[in-house]
């Protein structure tokens, strides 16, 4: 099945279906986050916070419950990001240097040995 992507990663919808947030993916619970966009997301976690500020200051108390939704969801996608590269830096292999059994033996008793 075909995801459609978007500009912060992909939709966990179907492609060609139709998503009740136009546009407002922070929102949305079906986007899966690009890591590439991390930074983005921050910006735009921090532009919330300035205009929560000026919505507040001005009295426009209906725009800022919209944006402190918005503000909630990019900090659950930021929270996500960060909890998928924890989880791949835990995934990671590690050698841990355990060496083979030749490499620990003191001797190797071969055939013509063994029968003297």
């Amino acid at each position: 099945m075909r995801r459609a992507r978007v500009a912060l990663g992909d939709c966990g919808r179907s492609y060609g279906t139709s998503c009740v947030h136009e546009h407002s993916c922070l929102r949305c619970s079906l986007l899966r986050p690009d890591p590439g966009q991390a930074d983005r997301i921050v910006e735009i976690r921090d532009n919330l916070l300035d205009r929560i500020t000026e919505a507040e200051r001005e009295g426009w108390l209906g725009e800022v419950e919209g944006l402190k939704v918005s503000l909630a969801g990019a900090r659950q996608k930021l929270a996500e990001l960060a909890e998928l590269a924890e989880r791949d830096r835990r995934a990671a292999t590690v050698n841990l240097g355990i060496p083979a059994f030749r490499d620990i033996s003191s001797r190797t008793v071969t055939a013509a040995e063994s029968q003297t």
